[in-house]
């Protein structure tokens, strides 16, 4: 740990030495500061679903808590405007009731030269081409988890390429990082024999392309691959196909390169059986956009798929994916924005798995059981799934009996999604997200008759006038139905945000 802050120190204070006396000197300029207080309560079986989740985990699992958070940050798109851009933030939270005490949320330093931009630390970053404030969030990477300190080197905007007169675009990322819930994993699983891990690391990257310019022609096309892994550690409760326990603490594969290679094999696996090591998923994203002229219209795919079976065609590519409709409407009064989704991962590419072997030489990649992994548990960090937490996170295990376990065992879902935001004035919007999903567990343990449940957010935000920096939100949620339960609660925000010598 010693030396991967000396790392980052390191880098952090190289990078600020780019540039001159003048450039330093703005690092001062157009910083936003902000204060918030965040109240819960309510009862019921659960915590409404939408106070617990895509808060970058910083949602409750308890009625009645309290939360404090403050930040300071300058966004690199401040100088945009220059060949060289530097960004920075920091964001702490405290409170009582919350899945954390206290925890450092953001820290983070950009540099960015013209689109190239090189991010160290812990940042909250969007799904891919989605609405973050109405969309249920990324299949492989959304806003449900904790931030997970990295090294990434991104194209965060679509850049045109040279020579196509701004009509094809390509958005690129590749980035490096490590867990930081080794205390929380060894909380969580004492006293159990559930596998976890400690000290893995994480890997991601994404190549999306945009054929077509809004400024000549109203339709647009992006598209592109996703990927992501956990790799490396130590291995607790782990066993072999043979059904033997490995030793506590077994260190477990891969490296830089398998991680961006999915090769080599995981410390349980048969030779003859050997999979890709670490625990790799990934999506397949598509999206189609008509920009009319203050209006427009988007339908997107998100495409989950585990390892291999669900990247080609051969298994039923179709079956399971995030289909979504986004609609912008000319601007009124009462609504701005309509989304819906439809979020299937029933198939899962079939409920048999068999390893080709010389008695029986057909290869079955089936029975995906999505975000679930045999060595480090699930695609999880802090106990909330890092993709869609429609598929619900460790933290929920106590619903499937298994309290104590990271997997998934609730992944095959069939879900209807609606949100819809609007600004009656300038000063008060609003938001509503509802969720109808019916859960079926898994194909290891599956659910005779499916549980189901209603989610329901509404959500108002009052801007005075005469303190634009003050905001207030008032929330109601719910939940109803068999999955999680019936539960009923309110949640209050009061918040302050202000510029240190603001220039734009």
């Amino acid at each position: 740990m010693k030396t991967r802050n000396a790392i980052f120190a390191f880098l952090c204070l190289l990078l600020m030495s780019i540039g001159t006396e003048a450039q330093i000197k703005r690092l001062g300029q157009d910083v936003q500061y902000g204060a918030s207080l965040r109240g819960t309560f309510g009862d019921g079986d659960k915590t409404p679903f939408w106070f617990t989740n895509n808060r970058y985990g910083l949602g409750t699992f308890s009625h009645n808590t309290f939360m404090a958070r403050t930040y300071i940050k300058r966004d690199v798109e401040s100088d945009a405007s220059r060949k060289w851009g530097i960004g920075y933030g920091a964001d702490m939270v405290t409170g009582y009731g919350n899945h954390s005490t206290f925890c450092i949320q953001q820290l983070f330093f950009d540099v960015q030269w013209k689109m190239l931009r090189l991010s160290l630390g812990q940042k909250e970053r969007c799904s891919e081409l989605k609405n973050e404030e109405l969309s249920t969030g990324g299949m492989t990477l959304g806003i449900n988890a904790r931030p997970i300190p990295q090294v990434r080197l991104e194209l965060p905007d679509f850049w045109a390429v040279p020579g196509t007169k701004g009509w094809f675009a390509i958005k690129a990322h590749i980035a490096y990082g490590f867990y930081t819930d080794n205390r929380w994993q060894r909380n969580w699983n004492a006293g159990t024999s559930y596998v976890y891990t400690q000290d893995s690391k994480f890997h991601s990257k994404a190549l999306l392309m945009k054929i077509g310019n809004e400024k000549k022609f109203p339709l647009t096309l992006k598209w592109g691959l996703e990927m992501a892994c956990q790799f490396g550690g130590k291995g607790y409760n782990v066993i072999d196909y043979r059904g033997n326990r490995i030793e506590q603490g077994v260190k477990l594969g891969g490296n830089l390169l398998k991680a961006f290679v999915p090769s080599g094999s995981d410390v349980n696996d048969y030779d003859v059986f050997s999979n890709a090591v670490g625990n790799h998923l990934g999506s397949w994203h598509v999206r189609l956009d008509w920009t009319g002229k203050n209006w427009s219209v988007g339908g997107y795919m998100d495409h989950l798929f585990e390892d291999h079976s669900q990247l080609g065609m051969q298994y039923g590519f179709w079956k399971d994916m995030l289909l979504g409709i986004e609609v912008n409407f000319p601007e009124n009064r009462y609504v701005s924005t309509l989304v819906y989704e439809h979020n299937g991962t029933k198939n899962q590419s079939g409920p048999i798995y068999h390893d080709a072997t010389v008695e029986n030489p057909l290869q079955i990649s089936a029975r995906d059981s999505y975000y679930d992994h045999h060595v480090y548990g699930s695609w999880q960090h802090g106990g909330f799934v890092m993709g869609n937490p429609l598929i619900l996170s460790p933290l929920y295990n106590s619903v499937s009996g298994m309290g104590g376990s990271l997997t998934c065992k609730m992944n095959r879902i069939n879900a209807h999604h609606v949100g819809l935001k609007g600004s009656p004035t300038d000063w008060l919007s609003w938001r509503m997200l509802y969720t109808y999903e019916r859960n079926l567990g898994s194909y290891d343990r599956p659910v005779m008759d499916p549980l189901k449940g209603h989610f329901l957010l509404l959500e108002a935000v009052y801007r005075p006038r005469q303190l634009k920096e003050l905001s207030v939100t008032a929330a109601y949620g719910l939940n109803h139905g068999s999955l999680l339960g019936n539960a009923n609660g309110g949640m209050l925000t009061v918040s302050w945000d202000g510029w240190i010598r603001k220039t734009r």
